[in-house]
Parts: C-alpha cells; structure tokens; sequence
C-alpha cells in the first residue's frame, strides 16, 4: 500500500534533506522512524531536495508499506521515534501511482530576512539577519521580470546537476511585515540554490548597491559570476508542493511563521 505523509522540520543540525553515508539527514531520521513502525525497512520519495540548514513547513513524502495501520499509528509512532526539529504532520492513504516528485506540478518556499540593526537570539538559526536597511517595494519591482519561463543560469550553482538551466515561475513576492522581509516564490521546479541566489541578487537592489533593472540584466546574461552572493541556509523555507490530480493532498499556503 502506498502511503504519503507530510513533514515538517528546522533543517540547522542535518546536512540536507537527503540521505548519503555518515551524514546525518532528515531522510535518514525520517526512514528509520517510519521503518520502526512498519516493522520493516521503509524508504521514502519526497517532493523535492533540501540543502544543509534549509528548513521545510511541509516536505511531502511517500512511502510503500505491507504493515497493517492507521493512518494515526503511522504519524504518532513515527514521532514518537523522531528527534524535536522533525515531526510527522499527516499520513495519509494514495494511490498506487501517486509520486511524491513526480505528481507535483509546482513547489513554493519563502524566505525570511530580519532586517534590523540589532541581531535576534530566537531567530540565529531561522532567518538570514541582515542589518543595513532594505527597500521591500524596490525587490519586488525588480523580482516581476523573472515570471515566466526562463534560462535561470545566472542563478544557478555551479554543482548543480539538472540537464537544463530551463524553470517557469508562476509566482514571487516580496513583503515586508515589521522587521522581517519575506520573498515567496512558486514555480515548477527549482536549480540548486536557485532561491538563495535570487534572493542574495533582490538584497543588494534592496540596499541600492544595483538598480531595479539590474535583475533582468542579469536573468538576460545568464552570468553567474555577475549576480549576487548566495543568501544564507537558514533564512529559507520549503512550503510545500501542488498536487493538481490529488486534490486531498493540501499544503500550507503560508508558513506559521513571524
């Protein structure tokens, strides 16, 4: 029977989403406690990868089982087995050709940025702090030219392994609420660190170091080196993914965040 189930975890102490020898992961927590339950090994297929220190409202996973149990048992058993920062939201029943990856047609992640002058004890590991002042309104302006389908090769690490620098977004937004700035962003599929360098290229427009335009300069050139610095892990936030053919299968649309 085929299972999906959505997590929720704080990634600071886990080198990723995926799991890989000797490395502590929240795949390997979370397969070793659903293993327990299942009273067999159970391995899981989840909506997309998260890199060391990114953080996820609802990580949608699937998993294949023979055990006899409800869909309860599988939640609470699972936590029960999983540390503090990884914690099983629902399980549920799906049908057998349901993918966790496959099936989604979107994914959405935000990412948070306190912007104060003074550091924050309760956010270190939760939002990227930065202190110079940042125009909101002028990030999103810039942000507008990137919906659509695009060669995101500007934003793109140099490790990433997808045969082709082609993604569409649907959507993406800056806000500010108080002292924090949020950049939401929804599309089909994302590069590796595509986000953060998205958002490390909208800070420095924000600060006025480069101009509105410069972002689509920039999307234009398809340049690595000329964009902005990688944002930081821990200000970043899988929201979760879209599932058009199973309607039951319903993601947060905002996080419970600040």
């Amino acid at each position: 029977m085929r299972w999906a189930a959505g997590i929720e975890y704080a990634g600071s102490r886990y080198r990723g989403w995926q799991k890989h020898t000797h490395i502590d992961s929240v795949q390997a927590r979370v397969e070793a406690a659903l293993s327990r339950i299942a009273n067999h090994p159970v391995a899981v297929m989840a909506s997309g990868r998260t890199d060391a220190g990114v953080h996820a409202r609802m990580q949608v996973v699937h998993f294949d089982s023979e055990a006899a149990r409800l869909p309860d048992a599988w939640r609470m058993g699972a936590n029960t087995h999983l540390p503090s920062d990884i914690a099983v939201q629902w399980v549920m029943p799906v049908a057998a050709e349901f993918h966790a990856r496959y099936s989604a047609s979107a994914r959405r992640y935000r990412y948070v940025i306190l912007n104060r002058p003074t550091r924050s004890a309760l956010w270190a590991e939760r939002a990227w702090w930065f202190a110079r002042p940042l125009g909101a309104a002028r990030m999103h302006a810039a942000a507008q030219c990137l919906l659509g389908e695009h060669d995101f090769s500007a934003f793109r690490a140099a490790e990433c392994q997808s045969p082709t620098p082609m993604r569409r977004l649907s959507g993406i937004a800056v806000a500010r609420s108080r002292d924090f700035l949020y950049v939401d962003v929804e599309g089909n599929a994302f590069l590796h660190h595509m986000v953060r360098n998205i958002v490390g290229s909208l800070v420095r427009i924000g600060q006025g170091s480069a101009p509105v335009e410069w972002m689509a300069e920039l999307l234009a050139g398809r340049d690595r080196t000329r964009a902005g610095a990688t944002a930081n892990a821990e200000g970043l936030y899988l929201l979760g993914a879209t599932y058009p053919d199973y309607p039951d299968i319903v993601s947060p649309c905002t996080p419970d965040l600040a």
